[in-house]
């Protein structure tokens, strides 16, 4: 019941029809897949500027990843890398909201379905971005999310799908459930499903955090907003400005670095107690891991000098202002002083 209940309220959230609990975001990408009909044969053009575990669901239904390049703002996908690539085997476009940042995803969207393509949203890092008003994850047809520890909902553990239709978000909650019909979950399973339930207690924490979202969400952007201000003369720093119909959430700060070895210098900001994507989670682009080697026919270029460059830093929840203002002072003192090795 309890598992209802916060399905219902993330659907009020989000001003979506139908919200699926699933015990996490990889879950939540996998079960979109596979229940638009994507598998072996299939192609997905998938963004080259996302972590590795937003791709890996692709061979997990065993269709194949087509690394789509960033739009010349470093934000979303290039369109023209986009449709150079699309082939007759091509089924799917996956979009992923780095940091928060959705560039044009409205635009993407509509491209795509242009062409016959299904899209899916990995929004994990954008919920509470939006895109002329309408939030990140509602604008394909199935938008994934994370509550992994460290996101800004955050249930521990856990992820969910939205979906404006009634029979994907039925066949998500029969797949989640070993195949089983929710109301006779006792009986034999009609198809092969997986074991993508959310536990009971991590949906009490995930509906905790979904009720203090909008709170969490304001603290952030004035936590990242004071860290940009406070950053923004500093040589070697650029801060991007907000562009087109997006209204950020301000997940990460984020800089662009122009020092020699800016991934050198991301890893010693790491060291000085300073979060960051490079740094802290060892961020690249996803085609150039090495699991997905051979599904990569040219270097996505322009992802790669975007991931390389970019300084991400990942705010704790709770820093108050006296510690925004301490982390930047240490980027800034790294930043004046920096003599890579």
């Amino acid at each position: 019941m309890e598992t209802k209940e916060y399905e219902l309220e993330l659907a009020a959230w989000f001003t979506m029809p139908e919200a699926v609990a699933v015990s996490s975001g990889t879950a939540a990408i996998h079960l979109a897949l596979t229940v638009l009909g994507i598998g072996p044969g299939a192609e997905v053009l998938v963004p080259a500027l996302a972590p590795a575990s937003s791709v890996a669901p692709v061979l997990y239904v065993g269709a194949r990843p087509v690394f789509v390049d960033c739009g010349p703002s470093g934000v979303g996908l290039d369109l023209a890398d986009l449709e150079a690539k699309i082939t007759v085997q091509s089924a799917a476009v996956l979009l992923v909201h780095q940091w928060g940042r959705t560039g044009d995803a409205g635009r993407a969207v509509e491209f795509a379905g242009a062409r016959g393509l299904r899209v899916i949203e990995d929004a994990t890092q954008a919920i509470g971005t939006t895109i002329d008003d309408t939030p990140a994850g509602t604008l394909g047809d199935i938008g994934c999310f994370s509550t992994r520890e460290g996101n800004l909902l955050d249930s521990g553990e856990g992820g969910f799908l939205l979906t404006h239709e009634a029979e994907i978000a039925h066949t998500c909650r029969v797949l989640r459930q070993h195949g089983q019909e929710p109301a006779t979950a006792t009986t034999a399973p009609a198809a092969v499903g997986f074991s993508y339930r959310l536990a009971d207690p991590l949906v009490a924490a995930a509906r905790l955090q979904l009720a203090r979202l909008k709170d969490r969400l304001r603290a952030r952007a004035r936590q990242t907003a004071l860290l940009s201000e406070t950053l923004r003369d500093v040589a070697d720093l650029v801060i991007p400005h907000d562009q087109g119909p997006e209204t950020w959430n301000g997940h990460s700060m984020l800089a662009h670095v122009g020092l020699p070895n800016p991934r050198e210098f991301s890893a010693c900001l790491a060291a000085r107690g300073v979060p960051n994507s490079i740094g802290t989670h060892g961020l690249i682009s996803a085609d150039q891991v090495p699991a997905f080697a051979d599904y990569v026919q040219q270097p996505c270029l322009r992802a790669r000098t975007v991931v390389n460059t970019m300084l991400a830093i990942s705010l704790p929840a709770d820093a108050t202002e006296e510690q925004v203002r301490e982390l930047a002072a240490t980027v800034a003192g790294e930043a004046r002083q920096w003599r890579p090795a």
